[in-house]
């Protein structure tokens, strides 16, 4: 779970370490991108996928498990090898497939099967995927995928530091640790990286529109984090794995990085253009 979460009496050496290690084998791996990005990208989205189905089926549900898994692996190979029309046709088809492997089964599967299922297809497989397309855009892919990263970072740090700091009021009871004050305490620091982060790239009012992008990215953060909380509440857990030395499963470290780069990849791309042609 992000920085968010109610903080730890004291932080551990092994979350220390291994905070450090995944954020600096995150940075190389943006900075390298293509396939090394890819596969980065597809090893976290499986294992995070294996963390979202034992969540499911503690509740009785039985997702396509296996098909999902192959398909979020073609959505996210096809994103990064073929044109942008073979990799949108890879969703529907995957969902079809899903669908068709599930009636098939034994004993049919029933509409929370066939929900869980495509649900992890989007969740775990079509949001990430923007992460690949972000970063395979000409001349300003790099700084964009490190912007939305350094964005999200922002948000956690910001509403940790506020939260425990100045938080009184709670801001949703599916996780009764985040305050009204911690989460405004993201958005602001997020607001000032972004407007740096803006006027690095060079934008027209560069400052502004960073910053209107970081208010956005830390809105959509923490819708992440909130979704993956409901998800673990619904399933009675604490953390959705330990994968990952003192932080929980690997959900627990990606949640806020979900819905970020679809939105990221829309605003820069559709909404931006028109923006600067205005000013």
């Amino acid at each position: 779970m992000s920085l968010l979460s109610t903080p730890r009496q004291a932080t551990s050496l092994a979350r220390l370490l291994s905070g450090w290690a995944a954020g600096g084998i995150g940075f190389v791996v943006v900075w390298l991108g293509g396939w090394w990005f890819t596969v980065a990208v597809g090893l976290i989205v499986h294992l995070g996928l294996l963390e979202y189905f034992r969540m499911a089926q503690s509740k009785g549900i039985r997702p396509a498990t296996k098909t999902t898994l192959v398909a979020v692996q073609l959505l996210l190979f096809t994103t990064q090898a073929a044109p942008s029309d073979v990799a949108a046709a890879v969703l529907p088809a995957s969902g079809a497939v899903i669908c068709g492997w599930l009636l098939l089964q034994p004993v049919t599967g029933t509409i929370a099967d066939i929900a869980a299922s495509v649900f992890g297809l989007f969740y775990l497989g079509f949001l990430p995927s923007h992460w690949i397309t972000l970063r395979a855009l000409p001349e300003e892919g790099l700084a964009l995928t490190l912007l939305a990263c350094f964005l999200i970072v922002a948000t956690d740090i910001g509403s940790y530091v506020i939260g425990r700091r100045l938080g009184r009021r709670p801001l949703s009871p599916i996780s009764p640790g985040k305050t009204v004050e911690g989460a405004l305490g993201g958005v602001g620091c997020a607001l000032g990286v972004g407007a740096i982060g803006g006027s690095w790239i060079g934008w027209q009012w560069g400052w502004l529109i960073g910053a209107g992008l970081g208010a956005v990215v830390a809105v959509f953060a923490l819708v992440g984090d909130l979704t993956e909380s409901m998800m673990k509440r619904d399933a009675g857990l604490k953390d959705s794995g330990d994968a990952i030395p003192g932080h929980g499963g690997i959900l627990d470290r990606i949640d806020s990085y979900l819905f970020v780069p679809a939105v990221v990849y829309a605003l820069t791309t559709l909404v931006l253009p028109f923006l600067q042609a205005g000013f």
